[in-house]
């Protein structure tokens, strides 16, 4: 029972964004992980007062190992969500879980491997190394790096997070983060690394998107767009123009994210369109389509990831993007 009042409950504090008197609407928005410039376009409109010009308070609730802000928005604690990548929204459609994309904000995964110079000048040369591939990117991208390029079960080799073994060994490659891995091996083993965006080599799903529960869409379908343009608009200022408070609000939420790390971050998300790439570069930062969500789910049916039983459609919804917000202000 405390599922469902939780949610009814949720949707009466959200009835109406704007009220006659000024006051805003208070909503929570969970991420996945802690504060990062990867969060930074939701800091931004936090920061500059975007989310309150169309009548939110909004308030970021960072994620990380020992919290589960999904869970929270499930339950009705919170109203929006940073959702991971497709495979993720596929299987709540099958659990039945009533959680919805409404915004793609990267139209690139950053998902990446890397190789040590000269060992590698394309996505296909790393069938020649051994590679360090987590469980769950083995179970994920993984199959269909073996449906699609012919990797192999017997080059792989656990990875748990620690670069030591791929710094000590020319033969090895490694999964990464685009922001994170390639930075670390720079800076400790002295050399910048090969690196190949798995989405570049044909890994088409979304990633950061952002979730919200079909009952909020269906009750407080404004509260939804004024976050969700709120959001575009803030990316939007984050990569292309003055985001040094929202940056401030990054670092005090995680005092570890230090400005080079930061600026390493979006050096890389620009150079490599992980935002503004694609569908986004006419349609607006968010853009989500059923083409590439289709494409997505059809390659995963055919690397045995996922069985061919999901509606992807009750996945997304697109009601709320590719109305090309924001692009002025890039």
């Amino acid at each position: 029972m405390r599922f469902f009042s939780s949610i009814t409950f949720s949707l009466i504090l959200l009835a109406g964004v704007a009220h006659s008197d000024g006051h805003l609407t208070d909503v929570s928005f969970g991420t996945n992980w802690f504060a990062q410039a990867e969060h930074g376009g939701f800091y931004q409109s936090v920061a500059d007062g975007t989310y309150a010009e169309c009548g939110l308070n909004v308030t970021i609730l960072p994620g990380g190992p020992q919290v589960n802000n999904r869970a929270l928005m499930m339950a009705g604690e919170i109203q929006f969500h940073m959702g991971g990548d497709l495979l993720q929204a596929f299987n709540s459609v099958r659990e039945g879980i009533p959680v919805v994309s409404v915004a793609a904000i990267f139209q690139k995964h950053p998902q990446v491997i890397l190789a040590h110079p000269g060992k590698a000048s394309s996505f296909e040369d790393l069938k020649n190394l051994e590679l360090l591939i987590g469980d769950n990117g083995f179970f994920s991208f993984y199959q269909w790096m073996k449906a699609e390029y012919g990797f192999t079960d017997e080059q792989r080799q656990p990875y748990t997070f620690n670069p030591a073994p791929f710094l000590a060994d020319m033969n090895k490659g490694m999964q990464g983060y685009l922001s994170s891995e390639p930075y670390v091996v720079e800076k400790e083993g002295g050399f910048v690394p090969e690196v190949f965006l798995i989405a570049d080599a044909g890994y088409s799903t979304y990633a950061t998107t952002i979730e919200t529960l079909a009952a909020t869409i269906a009750e407080s379908p404004e509260v939804v767009q004024c976050f969700v343009d709120g959001s575009i608009k803030g990316w939007y200022n984050y990569l292309y123009n003055d985001r040094s408070e929202a940056d401030k609000l990054i670092i005090q939420d995680n005092p570890q994210m230090t400005p080079d790390k930061i600026a390493y971050a979006i050096e890389k998300m620009l150079e490599n369109g992980i935002v503004d790439s694609g569908d986004a570069l006419t349609m607006g930062i968010g853009a989500l389509t059923d083409e590439k969500v289709s494409d997505f789910y059809n390659k995963m049916v055919s690397s045995g990831v996922i069985e061919d039983d999901i509606d992807s459609t009750q996945a997304y919804n697109t009601s709320f993007v590719n109305n090309k917000v924001g692009m002025d202000l890039k």
